[in-house]
C-alpha cells in the first residue's frame, strides 16, 4: 500500500461483482461495506460473501466497514471477517467514546488488527481525541458526515467545517496521518467533487473516500501537489540539504525544520505521479 493513500472507494458486500469491480479500479484502497449499503435480509449474505473473499489475499488493501457495535450483526461480522488472511482493516461505524474502541481491540479482534474509528455524532467529535488515543491498534480517524449532517440539523458542508477541523486537529494531535474526507454522495457532480476536495484539502483532509469509480481521478488529482507545488518543495529541500537549518530563501520565503517536512512530504505525494 502507498505511504499516502488518496483513494478509499467504498463496494457493497452483498453485491461480489461490483466489490471485484473496486479490486481493479484503481482505488488505494477498498472498503467492503457490510453496514449502511447493505439492506438487513442481506447482511448475512454480505457477510458471507466478504469472508470468502478475504479467504485469500486480494490485489489492493481492503478495509471492512462492520455494522455499529450495538446492531444485532456487529459480533457476526467481527467474527465472520476479523481472522480473514485477506483483511488489510476493520473500520468501526458510529463510534462515540474510547471505551468501544478498546473492547474490540482487546476482546473481538485478532491482536493487532488496524482499526479506523468513524465519527458520525456530535458525541463522536467531541470525543474525537479521546478516541483517537484509544488504543495502539487504532490506525486513523475520520467522519460520517452524511449521519453528522442529520445529527446537528445542518443543511450543507459549512455547518460541518468545525467538526471536520476537530477530527483533523484529533488525528494529528494524536500522532495519526491526515483523515481521510468524507464521501461525496452525488456521484454525477464531478465539478462538485473537485470544488469540495479543495476546501478539504486546505482544511487539512489527505485523500478522499468515493462510492463509484468515476470518482477516483477526481480526488486522486485534487490531492496530488501541482506543478508550482512540486518547484516549490524542491527548492526548499535542496536550500535545506546545502544550508541546515532556519534561514531565508532568495525570494524571502522563510523555512525551518518544519517547512521542510511539509515540502518532503509534497515530494512524497508528487511520486504518485
Amino acid at each position: 500500500m502507498t505511504a499516502f493513500p488518496l483513494t478509499w472507494l467504498y463496494a457493497p458486500g452483498d453485491r461480489p461483482p461490483v466489490v471485484a469491480k473496486a479490486l481493479t479500479s484503481g482505488a488505494d484502497i477498498v472498503v467492503v461495506d457490510l453496514e449502511d449499503a447493505v439492506a438487513p435480509d442481506r447482511k448475512a449474505y454480505a457477510r458471507a460473501a466478504t469472508a470468502e473473499l478475504l479467504a485469500e489475499l486480494p490485489p489492493v488493501p481492503v478495509h471492512v466497514r462492520v455494522n455499529a457495535l450495538d446492531s444485532p450483526w456487529a459480533g457476526q461480522d467481527l467474527a465472520a471477517v476479523a481472522p480473514a488472511h485477506g483483511l488489510c482493516a476493520l473500520r468501526l461505524p458510529k463510534i462515540t467514546s474510547p471505551a468501544e474502541v478498546v473492547r474490540i481491540a482487546q476482546h473481538a479482534v485478532p491482536t493487532g488488527l488496524p482499526l479506523y474509528a468513524l465519527l458520525e455524532t456530535a458525541l463522536g467529535v467531541e470525543q474525537a481525541y479521546a478516541v483517537a488515543t484509544a488504543h495502539p491498534s487504532l490506525r486513523g480517524i475520520a467522519l460520517g458526515e452524511t449521519d453528522l449532517r442529520a445529527d446537528l440539523g445542518v443543511p450543507d458542508d459549512a455547518g460541518l467545517d468545525w467538526s471536520r477541523s476537530r477530527v483533523i486537529l484529533a488525528a494529528r494531535a494524536a500522532g495519526l496521518p491526515p483523515p481521510a474526507q468524507s464521501v461525496h454522495p452525488d456521484v454525477r457532480d464531478l465539478e462538485g467533487l473537485a470544488a469540495s476536495c479543495a476546501h478539504g484539502r486546505a482544511l487539512g483532509f489527505l485523500g478522499r473516500a468515493a462510492i463509484h469509480p468515476r470518482q477516483l481521478p477526481v480526488i486522486e488529482r485534487a490531492f496530488l501537489p501541482t506543478k508550482e507545488e512540486i518547484e516549490q518543495a524542491e527548492t526548499i529541500v535542496k536550500a535545506a540539504a546545502a544550508e541546515p537549518g532556519a534561514q531565508a530563501l532568495p525570494d524571502g520565503r522563510f523555512i525551518d525544520t518544519a517547512v521542510v517536512t511539509a515540502a518532503q512530504r509534497t515530494l512524497s505525494l508528487a511520486r504518485r505521479r
